[in-house]
């Protein structure tokens, strides 16, 4: 009689320690997360937002770039739905996240609220993880990385509007130095891409467009169409395998 209960107990455990690895293999993360997101506490407080309103941006948009052209763009007096445009150009990338990941993780009615924690630096790690575990795990493990980030971003935005300012004029060179945190933790993520040759075609392209943009004066609409074409190029551009000699 008591087998069904202690089933249930196992699957709960099981669960558990799944997501505590997501949280653990999500730490490296949080070196790119903190930084950038004490940055946009400040720059948010600087802006003339309150603590409270930068921690629900974080909460609500959490999403990096997006986040700083909103605050940019609210400051500057943009119209609402130019703001809300903005935003969702930046990140449409996501359209080209989901299906990569919908391959890897299980059928759940609980993804319409956990789509809210996919981020780059989710995703690339998921991207690498995932295959690596068992199916009856990946939903634990992306639930614990994706809330862990989440929580992690949240908080240092609080702590960045809050105490920001006072950390920044003594120590005026972190105020420099934290907002190339974000980049440093993408070449990180990306490097390991261009061992194979479909990824590395793609990134290629994408980096190339964007620069080709940003010297055409282009640098408002570089990043999503720069993504866009690196996308077209990943799913149209193959590679045979060498065929070995006999």
């Amino acid at each position: 009689m008591s087998q069904p209960a202690d089933h249930t107990v196992n699957a709960q455990h099981s669960s558990l320690r799944s997501a505590l690895q997501g949280v653990r293999e999500a730490i490296p993360l949080l070196g790119g997360y903190i930084p950038v997101a004490l940055s946009f506490g400040l720059v948010a407080t600087q802006a003339d937002f309150t603590t409270w309103e930068a921690a629900a941006i974080s909460a609500l948009i959490y999403a990096g770039a997006s986040q700083f052209l909103f605050v940019g763009m609210i400051a500057a007096g943009a119209p609402l739905w130019l703001v809300v445009a903005m935003t969702l150009l930046i990140n449409v990338r996501h359209v080209v996240y989901g299906p990569n990941l919908a391959a890897l993780l299980p059928r759940s009615r609980h993804w319409p609220w956990l789509m809210h924690g996919l981020t780059d630096q989710v995703f690339a790690l998921a991207l690498t993880r995932l295959p690596q575990l068992p199916e009856v795990k990946r939903f634990s493990w992306f639930v614990g990385a994706s809330l862990l980030a989440w929580s992690v971003w949240i908080i240092s935005t609080i702590v960045g509007a809050s105490g920001g300012e006072a950390v920044t004029a003594r120590w005026p060179l972190l105020g420099e130095i934290m907002p190339f945190a974000l980049p440093a933790l993408f070449l990180t993520m990306v490097a390991p891409r261009f061992t194979d040759k479909r990824w590395a075609a793609a990134m290629l392209c994408t980096i190339l467009t964007a620069l080709a943009l940003n010297l055409a004066g282009w640098s408002n609409v570089a990043i999503p169409l720069a993504a866009a074409c690196g996308a077209l190029c990943f799913y149209t551009v193959t590679f045979q395998p060498r065929r070995s000699r006999p």
